[in-house]
């Protein structure tokens, strides 16, 4: 099939683009180059170029904002996979304007040129994220399953991270979460994620394009932006270490989340793209497993042979959660996918490809400019 990927320059789009290349797919390559993520002098990225040679991928430099670079983006295509956005839930609270312009806005674009001739398109598949859960599923002793709201600042003041149950205040216990958990975005990248899953699937419901909103959990990797400080805290840490500093690391450090490596994100894009069921459905991309972050920044630094242990700053940032790991079960049933990557072998193969990289550690700056903002607490 001919497929567009927007977004298909960038960390998963190009983990994307290889393996429907190698399935025997034609891709066209929409993107703009984000500085923030490619860097001020970028071009496509040699992989992308080392194929349009052969033929299979046609590379568009342009913004999914843009009339004109998108209609000729989705010339011919049957299938868009939509992954083009601005990422980083911390940079989204004092940036909710461009947020919601390349995120909602760029989809909106992307839709509306799509409308022109529905008919025409077998599938779309659109990149969602965890982070619109807010906190993941837990399970109180006497209530079972429960979905508390936010922790409340005043215990967050008291360095009281843990959850309770709001009807007995025991201490809650992690659970996984599926997608009938009631959604708590707790950011404005959150709210964007969300909107843009909602106008995919009426989108897809009312044209009658097979739709699919894939929920990314914590995705690693290699081609992760490492001078990027909204990117993936795994790639933060390891700017962190490859400039000789120790990763910080908000709150206790014990906070979970549910690591994935892009290799296996990739496999579920395409297996998305694949499938031939009539389904209208959002589905969790995640293992299951939870890792905590201080147990990532422990391994890189062991990995690496640095005697680096992680900076704990027992402070929080507005609208940080505390735990969050995916139930895989109806990615498996749908689409017949499951993560096969481990941690420790993902961990090692970021490292690799990350020892022909340049980091730029921008850390401290981001950190400054979140207290500023007073978004760290």
């Amino acid at each position: 099939m001919k497929v567009l990927v927007t977004g298909g320059a960038g960390f998963i789009g190009s983990h994307t683009v290889d393996q429907l290349v190698a399935r025997g797919h034609e891709v066209t390559v929409l993107d703009n180059l984000d500085p923030q993520v490619h860097g001020d002098s970028a071009n496509m990225p040699a992989n992308l170029d080392g194929h349009v040679t052969a033929g299979r991928i046609d590379c568009i430099r342009g913004d999914v904002r843009d009339q004109d670079a998108v209609a000729r983006a989705l010339r011919g295509v049957e299938v868009v996979v939509h992954l083009a956005a601005a990422v980083g839930v911390g940079q989204s609270m004092y940036a909710p304007s461009y947020y919601t312009d390349v995120n909602v806005a760029g989809q909106g674009r992307v839709l509306e040129e799509m409308a022109r001739d529905p008919k025409g398109y077998k599938r779309l598949v659109v990149a969602s994220s965890m982070s619109i859960y807010g906190e993941g599923a837990y399970r109180c002793a006497a209530h079972g399953l429960v979905a508390p709201p936010p922790r409340p600042e005043a215990q967050l003041a008291r360095s009281r991270w843990e959850l309770v149950c709001p009807s007995c205040e025991r201490m809650l216990e992690p659970s996984l979460t599926g997608e009938d958990k009631p959604l708590q975005a707790t950011s404005i990248y959150a709210i964007t994620k969300r909107t843009q899953e909602d106008l995919a699937l009426c989108f897809g419901r009312a044209y009658r394009i097979p739709t699919l909103a894939l929920r990314f959990f914590n995705v690693y990797g290699s081609r992760q932006a490492l001078s990027n400080p909204y990117t993936g805290v795994a790639a933060i840490f390891l700017s962190r270490l490859k400039n000789g500093k120790a990763p910080l690391v908000f709150e206790d450090g014990k906070q979970s989340r549910d690591f994935i490596h892009v290799s296996d994100v990739a496999k579920a894009v395409v297996r998305s793209v694949e499938d031939r069921n009539e389904a209208w459905e959002a589905c969790n991309v995640c293992t299951g497993k939870p890792v905590t972050v201080a147990q990532v920044a422990i391994a890189l630094a062991e990995r690496l042979g640095l005697a680096l242990d992680p900076m704990l700053v027992s402070r929080y940032r507005a609208g940080d959660i505390r735990h969050c790991v995916g139930d895989p079960a109806r990615a498996c049933e749908i689409l017949g996918f499951q993560a096969t990557t481990n941690f420790q072998a993902g961990l090692d193969e970021l490292i690799a490809w990350s020892e022909r990289q340049r980091a730029v550690d921008r850390v401290e700056a981001s950190f400054g400019e979140l207290e500023r903002q007073g978004l760290v607490r």
